[in-house]
């Protein structure tokens, strides 16, 4: 038998981190989407358990350098994992405010919204 092309010691830390982080988030979506009475579709599950995932992993490259303890580094990727609509909603709600904010600074320097407007033409 030939040996497996697939080898796990040569996978980057890095990598088996983000994926360690990702199940974990996962995990936790999938409890909470147990506890809940809610009836829901089965896109929406896989939707909130990709997006669990993936903001636990995101998390977890986040604290790699401040948090040292494994037990504290799996509570805070799980909670991160089992909130990750709710730090989701916040991001996407910072980002739409800052877009925003931009968008009005552009507007006040122009005075023309989004670079459109009349021209007015003078009289001689």
């Amino acid at each position: 038998m030939s040996a497996s092309p697939f080898n796990p010691e040569e996978i980057p830390p890095q990598v088996k981190d983000g994926i360690v982080a990702g199940i974990l988030g996962g995990l936790a979506m999938v409890a909470r989407l147990l506890l809940s009475t809610t009836p829901v579709s089965f896109g929406w599950c896989v939707r909130r358990v990709l997006a669990a995932g993936i903001t636990a992993a995101l998390v977890g490259y986040g604290i790699q350098e401040h948090i040292t303890s494994p037990g504290l580094k799996m509570g805070v990727i799980g909670a991160a994992g089992y909130a990750a609509p709710e730090c989701l909603d916040y991001l996407l709600k910072y980002v739409k405010a800052r877009g925003d904010k931009e968008l009005a600074e552009v507007t006040a320097k122009t005075g023309k919204p989004h670079g459109k407007g009349k021209t007015s033409k003078r009289k001689r």
